[in-house]
């Protein structure tokens, strides 16, 4: 007698997830709502549009680099974002009496349920009606899109069961901290691309669509242009790829859920040793300077490494810094001047300072007893946001002007970056003590309930501040720009730039520590709110 299959019970636990996880809150449920009618919207409109490119020339190049992309995104995805379904985690089965071959199968079946499942499918769809012609294309057709579904779900479970001891622990879960600098990479390169291809048309894609006609997913769609083609052997041999690729990503998966299942989970003892050695290093102290202020920074430099929330506030100002300049110039619209973003989002990060620290800011308290024992405080967080900003925001800058052949701008752009980064040193500062504000260490708000206004008046009040702090020194490059002998003049805005953001940047420090000295209670019961 053959056991009972255990698919459908499978299927009915990802659907019980699903539903209690909608009924934990009305928030979730209208969340889950709202995207999953954005997600189907966009499918339909996507595949209403891959019909309407029905005979169009070059469109199989477009959509097998689509298809190639979308499985892309299911190799990655659940690396980034490994919460988002709580059946990616097989070790939570590994205590049921379950054979892995019974299990692969069930679990394959379960991932077609969601949303993620149905957009693909969607775009497979209309990724196949635009490019067959004849009844033997869209019979071709019929077995691509399961195939191709299957693929991205089966690459999708293998990448997550090869890292599922990774994923569950402090540094896997950091990974999706890089799924912002992802994203801002990600919408950058489509809209170069989407402005390349409506200047040169699709025929630009023939080179790299010839290539991926050959990976897997995209393979199967480009079968189903041989069959229109009339190349039935290539279409055969495409298809046939496909299918190894999917019994080969089975038997990865197999093979890694046996491990997880059969072997024991040692993980603990490298994380043990791992902590014992950097409590035992001390190489980034000796590069620091004695006393309070070398503490303070590496416990600042530690926080921006170890601390999942200023982690991803660092990675974001980094690539967003790094982005729009050199994007902007990429394509030839930019100017030097969009270097100063890199001094800009890396001097956010000086705002709401004892914020970062939530209620372990008590320990801080305890020693500041003056102003001086403040103004070294923030003096020293201050050194170790620049030992990050001034390099950074250098090299961006230099960058930038290479990019765009324009030498002569260097001075200016380095000067306005560095007094802009100087006053917001100072601001940042100042906001940080009188509008502190505490940072939930759990979930995705970076502001506790009820401190939102808070963080409005610090962040943009002192942006603000900055800007206008920054006014002589703008004025300056405007005279250097506009007047006849300003050019010759142009190279003095980086002493003077440089001169100016210290100068702020101290004068900021000391209003900001009485201030500090005074409010320590109201600081205190301000960020331990989260």
């Amino acid at each position: 007698m053959s056991a009972p299959t255990i698919t459908p019970v499978v299927v009915r636990l990802k659907l019980s997830l699903l539903r209690n996880g909608l009924r934990q809150s009305g928030g979730r449920r209208a969340a889950y709502a709202a995207s999953a009618a954005v997600a189907l919207l966009f499918a339909a409109l996507q595949l209403v549009g891959l019909i309407a490119l029905r005979g169009t020339a070059h469109v199989e190049s477009l959509v097998v680099l689509l298809v190639a992309v979308l499985g892309l995104g299911w190799a990655v995805m659940p690396l980034f974002f490994p919460g988002g379904d709580e059946t990616l985690d097989p070790t939570r089965l590994v205590m049921l009496p379950l054979r892995p071959r019974p299990l692969v199968r069930a679990l394959l079946v379960a991932s077609l349920v969601g949303i993620g499942p149905l957009f693909t499918l969607c775009l497979l769809a209309g990724s196949v009606i635009a490019v067959a012609h004849g009844g033997a294309a869209f019979a071709a057709g019929a077995v691509a899109v399961p195939l191709a579904l299957l693929v991205c779900v089966a690459l999708a479970r293998a990448v997550a069961a090869a890292n599922v001891r990774l994923l569950t622990s402090r540094k896997g879960r950091d990974l999706a901290v890089l799924s912002g600098l992802v994203v801002a990479i990600g919408a950058q390169v489509v809209n170069f691309a989407a402005q390349r291809l409506g200047s040169s048309g699709l025929a630009q894609l023939d080179p790299a669509a010839g290539v991926l006609q050959w990976v897997p997913p995209a393979s199967a769609v480009g079968a189903v242009h041989a069959v229109s083609e009339g190349s039935y052997g290539i279409a055969a041999a495409r298809l046939a790829v496909s299918a190894a690729a999917l019994v080969a990503l089975l038997g990865v998966w197999s093979r890694h859920l046996t491990r997880l299942m059969t072997a024991p989970d040692g993980s603990t003892l490298p994380a043990a040793r791992t902590a014992a050695r950097e409590r035992t290093s001390t190489g980034l102290s000796r590069l620091l300077p004695a006393g309070r202020t070398g503490t303070v920074m590496e416990r600042s430099l530690r926080y921006v490494w170890r601390d999942p929330k200023t982690k991803a506030a660092w990675v974001t100002s980094l690539a967003i810094g790094l982005l729009v300049p050199v994007f902007n110039a990429w394509q030839g619209t930019g100017s030097v001047y969009f270097a100063c973003f890199a001094a800009g989002m890396l001097g956010i990060q000086m705002y709401n300072q004892f914020g970062q620290d939530t209620s372990a800011f008590w320990m801080v308290a305890m020693t500041i007893s003056s102003a001086r024992d403040a103004y070294v405080e923030l003096r020293a967080r201050a050194l170790a946001l620049l030992l990050i900003t001034l390099p950074y925001a250098t090299l961006v800058t230099v960058v930038t002007t290479a990019m765009l052949g324009d030498w002569p701008a260097l001075p200016e752009a380095l000067g306005l970056s560095f007094a802009l980064l100087g006053a917001m040193l100072a601001t940042g500062a100042w906001t940080s003590a009188r509008f502190p504000y505490s940072i939930p260490q759990e979930g995705h708000k970076n502001v506790a309930p009820g401190q939102a206004g808070l963080a409005w008046i610090s962040i943009l009040g002192g942006m603000v501040s900055a800007a206008l702090l920054c006014a002589p020194v703008i004025a300056l490059a405007v005279w250097a720009n506009v007047s006849a002998d300003g050019e010759a003049w142009s190279w003095v805005l980086l002493p003077v730039g440089t001169a100016y953001g210290a100068v702020l940047s101290v004068l900021g420090l000391r209003l900001a520590a009485p201030r500090t000295a005074r409010r320590l209670p109201e600081i205190l019961t301000a960020v331990s709110k989260g």
